[in-house]
């Protein structure tokens, strides 16, 4: 029988599936669902994994119990499980004893592998608790694992875990560097890298009023890079990057175009402002509706937070951020024009008034602006009223305010957020009298991801 096809699908009426899989012995059907995402709106939210009973001969009984092996975590504190977030199966992904399969999810700032129980529920983190690097499981070998560690100033390095003790109840493993001449780098790259540390940094929620949920109250996080030569008394120039989404997060694994940054002498703040995933539903549902506003006071604490610690000149602050990252890049800079002295956004979200119309997710723009109910009040023909609130959220009304010269990016091809609105505000700035630089990728869309060689760069 076909898992994917119609009649199955009925059979789980209520529970969306992302993907799914036999157990070893074919008795029991495991799936993730996004219920929680269909349900609110969000685009990506906490993911929740689920067990049937599965007769041998492929009929699904009418009466098949749906059983919660993993449900949605709403509130995550003192490092506990915060919940499952785009996970994936392997091909196989079981472990000998048939019910215990490994998968990677994000866990705060970092991405971690997990050990999931599906007969008793029980989740354990496999992939080391006392670092901070961030682990993605490639392949099972038996009992043992084949995975990739990598951290902001640490290049992916394979990893090869090996079972310690294999007659205890629960598997350990023990973890071993895999030589591979795809992960060596010059010693260049090395003694660059070598100069720079970083940590994830815990940001105490400034509005935690009586009217938040407990999730949304806890502290949120921001990955800090700097160079570990940084003489006592001096900071290096600051750049804020910013992550899309908003239902997404910046982890601890290594980029090269920020390590190309730190090398240059940048430190780098990664806000997780609340609405990322990794940090349990209540904290991730506490934004829609207050875009614009609550993810913009959460990235101006958590800078404040770092000038405050010493480890920041708030004179030399530059901010970066692509999609949703954008919109807070060009909010940033319209609601606290004095904070940055350059800014560079990556096919921003400038006017959703603009947006809802020709993006091909304009649901996003009534979830996002409107929150929950922004579901109920979608519609391909917005109201005067829609389209007035849709504008007082998007960093156009505050364009009076900019003086940040601004680099755009923008991709010829996008269709999550078209070309036109970061072209309107930027036209809008040059009006202005602000400096302004926008480079169009004509045959790019969203991710600006081909590498174009020939740029039409606009100097307007």
């Amino acid at each position: 029988m076909n898992l994917s096809s119609p009649s199955f699908c009925h059979e789980l009426t209520g529970i969306i599936i992302q993907k799914l899989i036999l157990s070893p012995d074919g008795t029991l059907l495991v799936f993730l669902s996004a219920k929680s995402s269909v349900d609110t709106g969000a685009h990506s939210a906490t993911d929740s994994l689920h067990r049937i009973y599965w007769p041998t001969d492929g009929k699904p009984c009418p009466s098949t119990k749906i059983i919660d092996v993993v449900p949605v975590v709403m509130s995550f504190e003192d490092d506990c499980f915060p919940g499952l977030y785009r996970s994936s199966f392997l091909t196989n992904p079981w472990l000998s004893d048939g019910h215990t399969m490994i998968l990677s999810s994000y866990w705060g700032s970092t991405q971690v592998i997990l050990s999931v129980d599906v007969l008793s529920g029980t989740v354990s983190r496999v992939s080391s608790h006392n670092s901070s690097f961030s682990w993605n499981v490639l392949a099972l070998d038996g009992n043992n694992i084949l995975a990739v560690s990598s951290s902001p100033i640490d290049p992916p390095r394979i990893k090869y875990g090996c079972i310690k003790e294999e007659e205890t109840a629960n598997f350990e493993w023990g973890w071993l560097d895999v030589s591979s001449p795809i992960s060596r780098y010059s010693e260049k790259v090395e003694s660059l890298l070598s100069s720079l540390k970083f940590n994830i940094i815990k940001i105490p929620v400034q509005d935690a009023s009586g009217n938040l949920t407990k999730g949304a109250k806890q502290p949120y996080e921001a990955i800090f890079v700097s160079s570990d030569r940084r003489t006592i008394g001096s900071c290096d120039p600051l750049i804020v990057v910013l992550h899309g989404g908003p239902h997404s997060v910046s982890l601890t694994s290594f980029s090269k175009s920020l390590a190309f940054l730190s090398s240059l002498g940048y430190s780098l703040l990664m806000v997780n402002y609340r609405g990322s995933l990794g940090y349990g539903e209540e904290a991730l549902q506490s934004l829609p509706g207050k875009v614009g506003l609550q993810d913009v006071n959460d990235v101006l604490a958590a800078l404040d937070h770092v000038i405050k610690m010493g480890l920041a000149d708030p004179s030399k602050v530059a901010v970066l951020g692509g999609s949703h990252g954008g919109f807070l890049t060009t909010h940033l800079i319209g609601q606290a024009p004095d904070r940055f002295v350059a800014a560079a956004a990556r096919n921003p979200v400038c006017n959703l008034a603009l947006m809802v119309g020709t993006t091909d997710i304009p649901d996003w723009c009534y979830v996002e602006a409107y929150g929950n109910k922004g579901k109920s009040l979608f519609t391909e023909a917005p109201s005067m009223e829609h389209l007035h609130l849709f504008y007082d959220k998007s960093p156009i009304s505050h364009i009076s305010k900019v003086k940040t010269p601004t680099l755009f990016l923008l991709g010829a091809q996008d269709l999550r957020v078209p070309v036109s609105n970061g072209l309107q505000y930027a036209r809008a700035l040059k009006e202005k009298g602000v400096e302004v630089k926008v480079i169009v990728f004509p045959n790019d869309v969203h991710g600006i991801e081909r590498s174009t060689l020939f740029p039409i760069i606009f100097l307007i």
